[in-house]
């Protein structure tokens, strides 16, 4: 019995509505733009291996590159993304996409979405996007055919490895290399 208590508490307590964050619209904003300006010197002055990225027309909008890594089928590709930073950045993830096509199963050859679960239901305040674009070129790696969003691209990785390393390098020589 005092278990099946403990239980109910325990999923009141998850359910229960967050502390809402008192500060000023002003002051949030001004929070946000720090945290976004320190992730932007960091990239600058210490980027993760193969990766950078720079501010665009403002500070909530970057570019990034990602060259292909050595032991991958992207080897020698320079692939560009996008981030966008939501307003309630850092507590949600930032949008990061590639906008150079790319023949990968996580990755959708339409619009460059990436399925990555720190790019959506696992991020966390404490990540960063030195550590989300270390999560994408790790993804390029070692994709994840258990939730691909590419049916085709899935398909070849688990049943012909040859061939979709074959087509991957093709549209990396295609669309990534000078």
């Amino acid at each position: 019995m005092l278990y099946q208590y403990t239980y109910k508490i325990k999923t009141e307590k998850s359910i229960s509505s967050p502390v809402k964050d008192k500060r000023t619209p002003l002051a949030l904003l001004m929070a946000l733009t720090k945290c976004i300006t320190k992730q932007l010197r960091e990239m600058e002055t210490d980027p993760p291996p193969l990766c950078s990225a720079q501010q665009l027309d403002n500070l909530f909008n970057w570019s990034a590159t990602i060259h292909g890594p050595p032991d991958s089928a992207y080897a020698g590709g320079k692939f560009q993304l996008s981030i966008s930073f939501p307003t309630d950045y850092p507590f949600k993830p930032p949008k990061i996409r590639f906008t150079t096509k790319i023949f990968h199963p996580n990755i959708s050859s339409n619009d460059g979405v990436i399925c990555l679960d720190i790019l959506r239901d696992k991020w966390s305040p404490a990540l960063t996007i030195r550590t989300a674009l270390l999560s994408v070129c790790s993804l390029l790696t070692d994709p994840n055919p258990e939730h691909g969003m590419e049916p085709e691209a899935v398909l070849l990785y688990r049943n012909n490895k040859k061939k979709f390393y074959e087509i991957a390098q093709e549209w990396t020589k295609k669309y990534a290399m000078p």
